[in-house]
């Protein structure tokens, strides 16, 4: 996972790839198997990301939220290895913990469709309606309809109910109310098959063997390696990826970057149409995160308590309220033993979305006791429900929006990237710029480890079909 190659770039690629995220991670492997000459390319020192992990102590701590559909298990046999997919594995326990409702669910369908009907009262036909609509959306519907208008045409007045549907899904990627339906339906389908799964092993292990299938397959990877610009022959088509100050040679570059950085930084708003440009210009970045890490000593435990936790003290599900600096609501994902076979570690991850205006403006001793005060109020909130958990443990770090923002280099620290309308600029970047593509994370439907990878083979494909086209 860490490479640590400093190598210069040097020689001639058919593609190469700028952001080792899953989604620049899976593109490079597809287009290395169809025998093209691939140079992946990461600012950072190690892959993977947001879906990447680090190292404390003897701690492992896993960055990405605990939890992806089953789903993954096809991607990576199809487009990994088949030893990848084994290796995806079921979480057992999700429960939600707020002042409207308690309760355990597996997170499949089925179970949910039962909880809403026996502990929720809403009737088994509108449920069933319910359901039978998301399931018919696709990327090209109508997009007027709002998750607010979806929710209030099946439930109305019902709060509780939106939390229990909404409330994963915000934190998952950074949905509001007020997104088109579309990007909840299609997202909320995907993890409502059969239950959210993890990789056995922990996020090190996957990203380990990724490395691995990467080398086989004739990637050459350069971390450390900073992406400066575009350089483009006399037809307007992609020449070159000056990295470092170094030209590489290359007929198409894969942006697994921000979309509105890869497009004003790298290519530069000269080179689109004037309405392509009004349309990058009107992209909205979505919403940051903080975490707060925490490692148990060697030799404590604590008791199963479930995998993913989603908790809240405030009294109704509120969007913005998800997004105060005034933490009322958290994601847990518990790490225990088991994630890693042979390891006796166990790790815990608070997650809450942030907004980055709250944090950009904080230097110094200022930053420090904010970030002192969401360790100690997290603390304090995981000892209502897990009492004498403070002393159990001999790691405790915070990561805010700066910090992402530091190691992803995304404008805003933008965790989950663009809000709806980054997918279209996203997809027909190759249209404005011939050899110019883009795979990272957008329009909130392609957040997440599967629509990052999804999305990776989409645009592969894309690549490989205009690399086959004649001159």
């Amino acid at each position: 996972m860490i490479i640590n190659d400093k190598k210069r770039c040097t020689g001639k690629f058919d593609i190469v790839v700028v952001g080792a995220g899953l989604g620049g991670l899976t593109a490079a492997n597809v287009l290395a198997k169809r025998g093209w000459k691939v140079l992946l390319v990461e600012q950072h020192f190690q892959l993977g990301g947001l879906a990447t992990c680090f190292r404390r102590k003897h701690h492992i701590f896993d960055v990405a939220l605990h939890g992806f559909p089953v789903g993954m298990r096809k991607t990576l046999r199809k487009y990994w290895s088949k030893k990848m997919a084994e290796r995806i594995i079921q979480v057992p326990s999700i429960r939600f913990d707020n002042p409207q409702f308690s309760l355990d669910t597996t997170f499949t369908k089925e179970d949910f469709m039962d909880i809403l009907v026996e502990k929720f009262g809403v009737e088994r036909s509108v449920v069933n309606a319910f359901f039978a609509e998301l399931d018919g959306m696709n990327y090209y519907d109508d997009r007027s309809m709002t998750n607010r208008e979806l929710f209030e045409k099946y439930f109305p007045g019902r709060n509780d109910v939106v939390r229990l549907l909404m409330e994963p899904i915000t934190y998952a990627n950074g949905s509001t109310l007020d997104e088109p339906a579309i990007t909840y339906g299609i997202v909320f389908s995907n993890f409502m098959s059969k239950g959210v799964y993890t990789f056995l092993g922990g996020t090190n292990a996957m990203l380990d063997m990724m490395v691995d299938e990467l080398h086989t397959n004739g990637v050459e990877i350069r971390t450390n390696a900073m992406m400066e610009k575009i350089n483009f022959d006399s037809h307007g088509r992609v020449a070159a990826a000056v990295i470092d100050g170094r030209a590489v040679e290359c007929s198409a570059v894969l942006s697994n970057g921000n979309i509105l950085s890869t497009a004003r930084d790298w290519a530069g708003m000269d080179r689109f149409s004037k309405e392509f440009a009004e349309k990058i210009n009107s992209v909205r970045l979505n919403n940051s995160s903080c975490q707060v890490y925490m490692g148990l000593k060697p030799g404590e435990s604590i008791e199963p308590m479930g995998d993913l936790l989603f908790t809240s003290t405030h009294p109704v599900f509120e969007p913005k309220a998800i997004l105060s600096k005034n933490v009322t609501s958290r994601t847990y994902s518990i790490y225990y033993p088991s994630i890693r076979p042979g390891s006796t570690d166990y790790t815990i991850v608070a997650s809450m979305n942030a907004d980055f205006a709250d944090w950009a403006g904080l230097d110094g001793d200022a930053y420090k006791l904010e970030k002192q005060k969401l360790a100690d109020d997290t603390l304090a909130d995981l000892e209502t429900r897990l009492p004498g958990i403070t002393d159990k443990l001999d790691h405790v770090e915070v990561a805010t929006p700066k910090t992402f923002k530091r190691y992803t280099l995304h404008g805003g620290g933008a965790s989950f990237g663009t809000k709806f309308e980054g997918l279209e600029v996203s997809m027909d970047l190759s249209k404005e710029i011939p050899g110019l593509f883009h795979a990272g994370s957008v329009g909130i439907i392609m957040s997440g480890w599967l629509g990052a990878a999804n999305y990776g083979v989409i645009v592969a494909n894309h690549i490989d079909a205009y690399l086959e086209k004649p001159s």
